[in-house]
Order: C-alpha cells, then structure tokens, then sequence
C-alpha cells in the first residue's frame, strides 16, 4: 500500500493537501484576527514548498525532465519573493531594549534580573 502511495505520487498529492488546508487556516487567521504570520511571505514559502513537492512528484512518477525543471524553476521565483520582503523589510526591535544585546546595564532576558543568578555563582 505504501509502495503504492509513492509510486504512484499520491503521497505527495496527500501532503499538498495537508499543505493546502493549514494555508486556508493561517490565511483564515490572519484575516480574521489580524495576528499570525505576514501573508505575502507566507505564501511565498508555501508555493516554494509545493512547488518542491511538485517535482519530487514529477520524479516519482516519471514525468518528463522539463516538468520537474520548470516546478523547480517556480519553486526558486517563489523563495527569491520571499527573499525579496523578508529583506527589504526593516528589523523590528523590542521597544523595551534601548540598544541590541546585553551589556552590564541591560539583561539578556527582560523580567529577569541578574541578581538572581549571581547569588548561585
């Protein structure tokens, strides 16, 4: 039944589904809620990731060399998209940390306070 699943791709077509149904829920929650993850990213990286299951279809199933290429070929436009916002996004910063990393007047982790490990040392 396995060996079935695999060569025949429906293995992959049950993961795209899977895929399919947590996108329609993040989408949904975000809509909804307004919190979750970015959409445009987001969807970038699942295209990205379905069109890579895509091609690992297009092997399983013996499909010409051109289909694999061109599900590939998505698959790269679709994380250079990604790419493209994730980076000319600026950093967003913890407002409650005046400078990046820790120094003796900051903490690594705020709401704990050094005190409480220095007495252990």
């Amino acid at each position: 039944m396995m060996a079935d699943l695999f060569a025949s791709g429906r293995i992959i077509d049950l993961i795209l589904a899977l895929v399919a149904l947590e996108t329609l829920g993040l989408v949904a929650w975000h809509v909804h809620t307004g919190r979750g993850a970015a959409l445009r990213p987001l969807l970038c990286t699942l295209v990205s990731g379905a069109a890579l299951m895509l091609a690992v279809r297009t092997a399983l199933t013996g499909a010409p060399w051109i289909a694999t290429a061109c599900c590939l070929a998505v698959s790269l436009l679709a994380h250079l998209g990604d790419l493209f916002i994730r980076l000319r996004e600026p950093i967003r910063r913890n407002p409650d940390v005046s400078i990046p990393g820790t120094s003796s007047e900051s903490v690594a982790f705020p709401g704990h306070s050094y005190s409480q490990y220095n007495s252990t040392l």
